[in-house]
């Protein structure tokens, strides 16, 4: 599927799509260029090796993209250096991984106002980490490599507090903000540009088995602690409140919230995952 992401100028803020914005497209070197720019304004001492190893001994996005899964996850069961070798070979055997993490950073600086280039993210965001060893341990999963990719999604788990099964589908443009206390179970599906915020839950409803999980269609939103159990959709442009717990199916451009979760206001035609608008809209009544 086309990338929605775009890439501005070294030093600006990332440019806003004009016209369709499936039409344009993540260039991954001139994404690199502007991680290197990123780290030209540090002078701290203690900080300047992170950048080396991190960012500027690198060739490539895609090698420093497999040098920081591999020490972020690397550990006395699979080493650093044997982690960095086997996301590399993951990124050849599959280069639309590389282009789906690109398309990621991009749309975390779009979203998140506290970020001020693609450095930080690369370097700190563990939503971005987590999302990122994801997609190596679901080509495992895919490969039959089950025990190696359940090995990353513990680790992972362990790291950066955000457990998502190896066999979760994500698309592009993946944001999970702040990510602590994200569960993702394995036969959801989170499509293009979707956001989500800490304490997200999407489970399911017992001990059922099979395809049990929610389907999160383009654009969805899901506030902070909210709950999406069982295996219903989420139609696109949808907004979920703040700790909502959404046991139903959700329509297209509709913002549901509360306890159980119900429909409030209006429908909306923009999609929230863009705008992170976590405000309910007007509203008629109380109760």
């Amino acid at each position: 599927m086309p990338d929605t992401s775009t890439i501005s100028a070294p030093g600006s803020r990332v440019g806003r799509p004009v016209a369709d914005p499936t039409l344009s497209a993540v260039d991954q070197q001139r994404l690199w260029e502007e991680l290197a720019h990123g780290c030209e304004g540090c002078g701290d001492p203690l900080v300047r090796g992170l950048l080396a190893t991190g960012i500027r001994n690198h060739a490539t996005f895609a090698n420093a993209l497999a040098a920081l899964i591999g020490r972020k996850l690397g550990d006395r069961s699979v080493a650093d250096d044997a982690l960095s070798e086997l996301v590399t070979e993951v990124f050849l055997a599959d280069p639309e991984i590389v282009a789906a993490a690109a398309a990621d950073l991009v749309a975390i600086r779009e979203r998140d106002p506290a970020t001020a280039d693609y450095a930080t993210p690369f370097l700190f965001f563990k939503g971005y980490h987590a999302v990122q060893s994801h997609r190596v341990a679901h080509w495992l999963w895919r490969a039959g490599r089950r025990h190696l990719a359940l090995h990353l999604q513990s680790r992972a788990s362990e790291l950066f507090a955000v457990d998502i099964h190896p066999a979760a589908r994500l698309g592009r443009r993946i944001l999970l903000d702040h990510g602590t206390g994200i569960v993702i179970g394995e036969t959801s599906v989170l499509e293009d540009d979707v956001s989500l915020l800490q304490g997200v839950t999407l489970g399911g409803t017992g001990k059922n088995v099979g395809d049990r999980h929610p389907k999160v269609r383009r654009g969805v939103l899901i506030g902070a602690g909210a709950k999406i159990l069982g295996n219903i959709e989420l139609g696109e442009g949808a907004k979920v409140g703040a700790g909502s717990i959404v046991l139903e199916s959700v329509p297209p451009f509709t913002t549901v919230v509360g306890n159980p979760a119900r429909p409030v206001g209006t429908r909306h035609s923009a999609l929230p995952a863009f705008t992170m608008d976590q405000m309910l809209p007007p509203i008629d009544y109380m109760i």
